[in-house]
């Protein structure tokens, strides 16, 4: 292994996190060719294959396995390294990898915006998915930390809660259900109800909120993004379970109505969360306390 360069490391721990070269490739601006020639001049230094094709799909051997665990070791190792010594020559910047689950899109890039507002120097990378995903990138040490709803119990790490998470049931302004002022959970049963994809911290939430009510819901559609609920909505589709953050401009144009159900707004928490083993580099504890000074206002502001 004396031989294998950071580089190939790199390519090799995205290519495995994808278990695609073909996504590699995008996502470090390279050609598959340029992907796959790294992976094998990695696996003739290794002596061993790394991945293997079965069908359609890639997998991880096990001799990939063992590399991916100590690769993601090395290449922390050396960010952290890096931050460390910036820190001690006193210099500014640094870098952050922040999750957030898809729901959270709505306030995250305004809170960033007002972070580098006064941290104008640290650069910050924002992925944005569901639920599982952003779970996978906490576990797999991909990010440094993530904003989400309730933190996977089979996670080893460090969350805070910092603010109020509200989850609605909608309609569109002109359904029956938008103009009475008291509507019972029963009389939603036979609703059809638009719901997110499994996996999602919101479709979790609903099927919490039913089943503690004894009541299965009539899931008609079943839609990946929040946008695509809400137009659904709009058009008379159906209603939705929804977090209340989502929702500021189609209320504000009053284009969807909040239904008047007995037990909601269903109340959660946002958390800020990171894997307890991650190290606070400066620029990380900067950013986590400003989430937690400032976050919480910020979002009453939206609901």
């Amino acid at each position: 292994m004396r031989n294998a360069t950071i580089r190939q490391l790199q390519i090799f721990s995205i290519a495995a996190s994808h278990l695609s070269f073909a996504r590699a490739a995008e996502s470090l601006h390279l050609t598959h060719a340029a992907v796959s020639l790294q992976i094998k001049q990695l696996e003739e230094v290794c002596g061993t294959l790394l991945f293997e094709r079965i069908g359609k799909r890639v997998f991880l051997t096990e001799a990939g396995e063992t590399l991916l665990e100590h690769a993601r070791q090395i290449l922390q190792s050396l960010k952290d390294a890096n931050e460390a010594l910036l820190a001690l020559k006193g210099l500014k910047g640094g870098r952050i990898a922040v999750a957030v689950v898809s729901t959270a899109e709505y306030f995250a890039p305004g809170l960033l915006a007002e972070f580098r507002k006064t941290h104008g120097d640290v650069r910050i990378r924002l992925l944005i998915d569901n639920r599982d995903t952003v779970y996978r990138l906490l576990a797999s040490n991909e990010v440094d930390l993530a904003i989400m709803g309730r933190p996977p119990p089979a996670l080893d790490a460090t969350a805070v809660a910092f603010a109020p998470h509200p989850l609605v049931i909608v309609a569109s302004v002109d359904h029956p259900l938008a103009q009475r002022p008291n509507v019972t959970v029963e009389d939603l049963v036979s609703e059809m109800l638009i719901v997110r994809e499994a996996g999602s911290g919101t479709r979790s939430a609903m099927e919490e909120f039913f089943k503690e009510r004894s009541l299965k819901p009539r899931i008609g559609m079943e839609m990946g993004s929040n946008e695509a609920i809400k137009q659904a909505v709009v058009a008379g589709l159906g209603i939705s379970f929804l977090s209340q953050h989502t929702l500021g401009l189609e209320l504000s144009a009053g284009r969807l109505s909040i239904l008047k159900v007995e037990g909601t707004p269903v109340m959660r928490r946002w958390h800020i969360v990171r894997h307890k083993s991650k190290h606070l580099t400066p620029a990380l504890a900067v950013f986590w306390d400003f989430v937690l000074d400032f976050a919480p206002a910020y979002l009453c502001k939206l609901v």
